[in-house]
This record gives structure tokens, sequence and C-alpha cells, in this order.
């Protein structure tokens, strides 16, 4: 039975934490708060009782659970990150706990211009006399992927305490400044020994994510002359302008997410800073189909050609970095990994749903290094927002699919 008080209460400590990464850092982690919170897990993780628990040198937390079954079966991950996006802040979270929600907007008390409304919500329809927790208004909430943290502390929780869960080896990974692209950096895939990952990092509840972008990330760097005005003319080339001209003439409509949807890609600039002399761009670039992603490349490459010619006397440079990619390429050669996470659910009389997720997720990179990685749902809603919300009631039910899918591993291995 799951614990709802103590899967709240640890949700309620982990938020608590400000966690929040930072992409101006090339230290990993990004911030210290992440090393804090790693410690409160391994303390928790040790008291269970669980096995090899550790943080190690980059902040990773790792643990073990051993079989209860026998050797032979076969070694399951279960994943979630320890940073919180840096889009809003992460500092000084205070959470406000809805018990029986009543439906109706949710006004929030820090900011009561910040409004969870129920026409840009409309899975609260179905909450009514759930447990929601929402942010105050001033910063985000933090459940992604704290959520995914506390669930699968309860499954710990769980598979440490009843012996009665049949179920083989299990390990536990939280990884650092996932919302960065870093998460997977600095983990050794081959020494978790595992034939599967599950990451807990999805929205809602019974859902199975089998799909991501695949994406990379350009940096577009124009670069001028600069010279007093009242001398400029002739002589001046203003790399603002030319960086206008550059995002002037970038498809809008079918290219960018505010016009895209379902499985269509898009490139989104994101970041511009600089002056007259010089300014950098930061580009998204995003598909499911990962032999888009070089289109979306050439057409950067020829708008820059463009501005150039537009612009004489300056530079415009492209450098295109690799990001991720779509888990879905490889995780169709190993279809039992979302069979068996379909079949908890059916354990429990829910239909799991498969989705694609329009971002990306450690499992991204894990199963690019050989380690197929689907995601589940943890109950997450809005994030990166301090619109950000969370059910506890399917972070229960989350909870619920990981002690059955430890065990239908279980049951496949003794098969």
């Amino acid at each position: 039975m799951i614990d709802r008080s103590r899967l709240l209460q640890r949700f309620l400590q982990y938020v608590s934490i400000d966690t929040t990464a930072r992409d101006d850092s090339d230290t990993y982690p990004s911030s210290p708060g992440q090393w804090e919170l790693g410690r409160v897990l391994v303390e928790q993780l040790q008291q269970m009782g669980c096995h090899d628990v550790r943080q190690d040198e980059h902040a990773i937390v790792h643990a073990t659970i051993g079989s209860n079954a026998g050797d032979d079966l076969p070694c399951i991950v279960f994943n979630s990150h320890l940073d919180t996006s840096p889009e809003t802040t992460g500092k000084d979270v205070r959470p406000q706990v809805i018990d029986a929600y009543s439906g109706g907007d949710i006004v929030l008390p820090g900011d009561t211009t910040k409004v969870i409304r129920m026409e840009e919500n409309p899975e609260l329809a179905t909450m009514i006399g759930r447990t929601l927790i929402t942010t105050d208004g001033t910063t985000l909430l933090g459940g992604d992927d704290k959520a995914g943290v506390a669930v699968i502390m309860e499954l710990a929780s769980q598979l440490t305490a009843r012996p009665d869960i049949i179920h083989g080896p299990v390990r536990i990974l939280f990884t650092c400044d996932e919302e960065i692209g870093r998460g997977v950096d600095h983990v050794d895939v081959p020494a978790l020994g595992a034939a599967a990952c599950y990451t807990l990092d999805g929205s809602g509840a019974d859902t199975i994510d089998v799909e991501t972008f695949s994406a990379d990330m350009a940096i577009v760097t124009f670069r001028g002359v600069n010279i007093h005005p009242s001398i400029a003319k002739g002589r001046m080339v203003n790399a603002i302008r030319a960086a206008g001209y550059f995002l002037a003439h970038l498809p809008l409509d079918g290219l960018s997410p505010e016009t895209t949807e379902g499985r269509h890609g898009f490139l989104h600039p994101y970041v511009m800073q600089g002056g007259v002399d010089r300014v950098e761009l930061k580009v998204l670039l995003r598909d499911f189909d990962t032999d888009e992603l070089e289109e979306k490349a050439n057409l950067l490459r020829r708008l820059a050609i463009d501005a150039s010619e537009e612009f004489p006397g300056g530079e415009i440079e492209v450098q295109i970095q690799r990001q991720y990619r779509n888990l879905g390429d490889d995780l169709r050669q190993q279809p039992r990994i979302v069979e068996f996470a379909e079949l908890a659910h059916q354990r429990l009389g829910r239909t799991a749903k498969r989705e694609i997720v329009r971002g990306g997720t450690d499992g991204s990179r894990f199963t690019e290094l050989g380690l197929p990685t689907p995601n589940l749902s943890t109950g997450q809603h809005n994030p990166h927002s301090p619109l950000e919300w969370a059910c506890l009631d399917e972070m229960v039910q989350a909870a619920e699919v990981l002690v059955e899918l430890v065990q239908v591993w279980g049951a496949a291995g003794e098969a």
C-alpha cells in the first residue's frame, strides 16, 4: 500500500531545496543545491537499508536494492533528475497543498495575478476531490522532476520493507543538470549492468513516452565593426542589425514552437545577447526525424549567407552542437521494455497510453548509449512555470505502477 502521507512529505521536502540548474556554469552539477538534495536522498536511502548507496564525485546518487528472487533476474534502473529548470527560479519555493480540490480556477497566493485556469488546464476537470500541490505564483514548483524523485523513493521504501514484492536487482539513479542537457554526461552506463531503465519524468498519469525529439543547438555568431556613430558612415557594420535581419527571415509559420504541434519540428531562437560589434544567438533545432535536423541546420546556414551579403564587412558563423536523439529510434528494437510497462498498468486495471514528447529526457541519451529508457508519468503539470502544479493522487498511481513493474520483470526473468 503506497504511503500517501510519506510521499507528500518527501515531495514537499525536496521542492524546498533550490536545485535550479545554471546554464552559464561549466561545473557539474551547475548549482550547489543539487549536492544538498543528493545528500538528503543518500541519508534516506541508507536508512531504508538500500545497498551501495553513494553520492559520487559528480553529485549523482546511486543505490541498489538486491534481488529477493535469485541472482539471474535482469537488473532494471529507475532514474529521475535533481535539478529544476533555469527558466523560472526554484529558490524559496512555497508550495500550496489543496486537499479535496473542489474545481474552478486556482488563484496563487504569493502573486494573485497568477491563476491556474480551468480553460487552460482542461485536465483539472478530472481532479475533483484529489490533492493538488501548486506554487505560490512566485517560483516554479519543481515537480519536474522532484515528483519523479519522490515516486522512486517511495518505491525504494516499498521494496525494502515488503518481502512479498518479488523482484530482481533494482538500481536507483538520480542525475543532475538534465534541464540543461548534461544529465547523463557522467554516468557510466555499462557499469549499471542493466537490461532497461525507466525515467520518471512524465506528466499526468498512465502514459509511457516512447519517442522524444532529436535535438541540436545552433550558436550563430554575428561579428560587426563598431565605431563612433558620428563617423560611422561606410565604416560601421552593426551586428545587431545583421542579427535582426537574420531573425526576420527565419520562417515563423510552421517552423516555430508557436505554430507547430504533434510530430512537427521547429527552429526556436531563445537567447540573444551582444552589441554592435558582436551578437550571439542560440537556436534550438528539434524534429522527430533525426535526418531533418541537417535540413534545419542548412536553412540557418543559407540565412547566414544572405545576411552576410546584406551586411558586407561583417562575419556570421553558424556552429551546430549535437544534443540528443529520439529515443524511439532504438527503443523499437527492444519492444518488451515498453510492453512490460503496459502490463504493469494492466495489472492495476489501467490502460497505458503511448505518447511522444516534444522535448527530451535523460532517457534520450541513455537509449542512445545502449540502455533503452522509456519515460513514465509522475503527476506533474505545467513544468518550468509559476503556474506549475502536481497531483498527489497521480504520484501515488505512479508509485503503484513501479511496484507492479518490478514484479513483471521478476516474473519474466523466472520464465
